[in-house]
């Protein structure tokens, strides 16, 4: 049943939780980490990890994404962003961390990742970047916004993506656009396409409903929330409580079961996850995977090169987030991040490792039973 408080005379909020909110809370035998399976499955693609890679250039570039693919996750390419826009994408990075390291006015680093891109997309370079992963052996993803699905989604298909991530702050089943024929009705739309498709993101148990019925293969939940970079809070005021959002997107998905008679739709949570910490209480919350960001920019192999930003902070006309270092000095491998060994007390490093050993402290072998685990609100 829903917590509703009323905020004023004849006006109702909803009360909903954050994954700082909530804790774990072990209530079977325990059993060792090395019986635990982290691995989970998206339509015919497997995944030894539960971890996605957010699609901003500051994360994702083809390189990474085949780094992380090798070593059991998803990296997902930003088909708008600068690999299909600059030969050159490295050098222009390196030129915005120059002015985010140098220029105190923050305006000035937004103005120039702006610029950057307001070139146009070519479409041999953002198929080259395609190539590139595919032909490395490892699963092949790239976000599009709903605006550019229908144009982009037939050229990434050609140049052989495995996965097509239809991905925005926030989405619904039909996006309707001013200056658009139509509107794009996902439904339709995936039901057109040859290959599996990941949509996202949503905050509620409608709209996940609503996205499953599309055909999607997997629900995003949330929109990439990190505390001191994402600021759609401030911009729009729209917020999206994890914890709360997960519980209810996986409500949705078990509804859909029923209703379809055995179809499941999996669910990516995507947002105030930094920790193996956050990780294991997003899949206790019901997720099946998460998107990481600014845990996996620390990375040595990450070419924001310690600076981290979501892809909505190149929006051209209301850019809702900022460049944030993230690491200085030395930074952590990629295979330190996600398996280990760390010295760090915080859960920073060994990402799966973390996840792993709350799994086993809980008595739990799988993600699936996982999402069984007790849960309790902190007072």
């Amino acid at each position: 049943m829903r917590d509703l408080v009323e905020i004023g005379m004849g006006r109702q909020a909803r009360r909903s939780y954050e994954l700082d909110d909530i804790d774990i809370v072990p209530s079977r035998r325990t059993r060792s980490s090395q019986e635990v399976s982290t691995a989970w499955q998206l339509d015919a693609y497997r995944f030894d990890i539960p971890i996605l890679a957010h699609p901003t250039d500051a994360l994702v570039s083809p390189s990474f994404a085949i780094e992380l693919g090798r070593r059991g996750g998803l990296g997902v390419v930003n088909g708008e962003g600068l690999w299909g826009r600059h030969a050159d994408v490295d050098a222009e990075l390196a030129r915005l961390i120059e002015i985010a390291e140098s220029d105190a006015d923050p305006d000035a680093v937004i103005e120039q990742l702006q610029r950057l891109h307001a070139a146009p997309l070519q479409p041999g370079l953002l198929a080259a970047a395609v190539a590139q992963v595919r032909d490395a052996g490892v699963t092949t993803a790239v976000r599009v916004s709903p605006q550019n699905a229908r144009a982009l989604a037939p050229q990434l298909i050609e140049a052989g993506v495995d996965l097509l991530v239809v991905h925005g702050t926030i989405i619904s089943a039909e996006h309707v656009a001013q200056g658009d024929s139509e509107p794009l009705n996902l439904k339709t739309f995936i039901g057109g396409l040859d290959v599996p498709v990941v949509a996202g993101g949503v905050s509620d148990h409608r709209t996940a409903l609503h996205l499953m019925r599309t055909g999607a293969a997997g629900v995003i939940v949330g929109y990439g929330s990190t505390p001191g970079t994402t600021t759609t809070g401030e911009v729009l005021g729209i917020g999206v409580p994890m914890a709360t959002a997960i519980a209810d997107a996986a409500a949705a998905r078990r509804d859909y079961l029923d209703e379809t008679g055995g179809r499941y739709v999996h669910v990516i949570a995507d947002g105030d996850i930094v920790s193996s910490g956050d990780l294991a209480k997003a899949i206790a919350c019901g997720a099946d995977a998460a998107v990481l960001g600014t845990p996996l920019a620390v990375s040595a192999e990450a070419p924001g090169r310690g600076w981290y930003w979501p892809s909505a902070a190149a929006h051209p006309s209301v850019p809702r987030g900022a460049l944030l270092p993230v690491a200085v000095g030395e930074r952590p491998t990629l295979e330190q991040v996600l398996t280990g060994p760390s010295n760090d007390p915080f859960g920073s490093l060994n990402l799966v490792g973390g996840l792993r050993r709350s799994m086993a402290k809980s008595g739990y072998s799988s993600l699936k039973e996982f999402q069984k685990v007790g849960l309790t609100v902190r007072g």
